[in-house]
């Protein structure tokens, strides 16, 4: 088996695609309409979609507002210097909802960050 995306559903397109390329630097790879069905799908990563785990952006024309849920917790994203990243974050006006720093009770470098709608991404410190 191998790990192929996670999907999010999303209020407004174009403000999700915005942050997760521009902020997080991700590429659209690939994007699909139903008109039928009334739905867009993007698919956002850092690599392809053949090579590596994406996210699914999932817009429903219709819906403009969802419940987060309890049960979704975060993604997690590894990056190589946490504090120039989320000092990049801000300045691109990404929304730093726990500052780099030691994980509680241990040595790894955390951040949390969240999306426009709200989902929490964790950046973890690499090498750590």
């Amino acid at each position: 088996m191998k790990f192929l995306h996670t999907m999010l559903r999303v209020k407004d397109l174009d403000k999700s695609i915005a942050f997760y390329t521009n902020i997080l630097g991700m590429k659209e790879l690939e994007r699909t309409e139903n008109h039928d069905y009334r739905y867009t799908l993007v698919f956002v990563g850092y690599g392809t979609q053949t090579d590596s785990t994406t996210i699914e952006l999932t817009y429903n024309w219709d819906t403009d507002a969802y419940e987060m849920g309890t049960a979704f917790g975060h993604i997690a994203l590894g990056v190589e210097d946490i504090y120039a990243a989320c000092d990049k974050i801000k300045q691109l006006g990404g929304n730093i909802t726990r500052e780099a720093g030691p994980v509680k009770g241990g040595s790894t470098h955390i951040a949390f960050i969240t999306d426009p709608d709200g989902y929490q991404i964790e950046l973890i410190q690499l090498g750590e």
